[in-house]
């Protein structure tokens, strides 16, 4: 069973220019998602899929592989993460030998994430072969059971219903539904979900759950500011 962690790294970012080298506490924000796949136990090789020579470089200083440049055509600003990893399964399909039974999505923008957390993730789909993928996710902050959508005359209209349940944005949270948020920090799955069903999610998915204080999604200024205070707690796995 191979094992392989990609972390997509664009060169160009609107929200925040270069943050996927961003510098956090002493190194750049990729190393630290080449870090947990590195000291994972149950990954087998760490590549980095970027369209910059500069992001290439600093990958390869931190031990990822950077076998090929990513095409223009899958560094756009609306290119689907499913474009990127099925153009790296099909490079690896051509020009590589060792093809992964298992592929895991770390995101640079959410570079914390604690010792064991990525090898609980492939250890939970290996025992589940007829899943499709898993998926970190946390309790999150709002419930959707109390969120509106806007109406075409300018009143609101409540976003979603509960059977049995009469105005559910009334009631008492803890007879609602329970949901999960995707934190972004870590996506697992075969790579015949990705062949098969032309999907990184597929229809049986696993969640993995974090503590939600510990999730951080890099897209500003002020959220690396945030990811600093909690990289000071010294719980996350950090790069050599």
């Amino acid at each position: 069973m191979r094992t392989l962690a990609l972390i997509p790294a664009k060169g160009r970012s609107r929200g925040l220019p270069g943050k996927n080298i961003a510098e956090l506490g002493a190194h750049p924000l990729i190393a630290y998602s080449i870090a947990a796949g590195l000291q994972a136990a149950h990954v087998d090789r760490v590549m980095v899929s970027t369209d910059s020579e500069e992001i290439a470089t600093i990958a390869r200083r931190y031990g990822a592989e950077v076998p090929f440049l990513r095409p223009a055509q899958f560094a756009a600003d609306d290119t689907r993460d499913f474009d990127v990893y099925w153009h790296a399964l099909q490079w690896l399909e051509a020009h590589d030998a060792e093809v992964p039974d298992i592929i895991v999505q770390l995101r640079p923008t959410s570079p914390l994430r604690t010792a064991g957390l990525l090898d609980e993730a492939v250890k939970l789909l290996v025992e589940n072969p007829d899943a499709d993928s898993v998926r970190s996710v946390c309790k999150p902050a709002q419930t959707p059971y109390k969120m509106w959508q806007p109406a075409d005359d300018g009143s609101v209209t409540p976003l979603l219903s509960v059977p049995g349940i009469s105005e559910c944005f009334n009631a008492p949270r803890q007879r609602l539904p329970v949901v999960w948020w995707q934190t972004g920090a870590m996506d697992v799955f075969w790579a015949r979900t990705l062949r098969d069903k032309q999907s990184m999610t597929g229809t049986r998915v696993l969640p993995l759950e974090m503590p939600a204080e510990d999730v951080v999604d890099i897209d500003s200024l002020a959220d690396l500011e945030r990811a600093q205070l909690l990289l000071e707690s010294g719980r996350w796995v950090c790069p050599q």
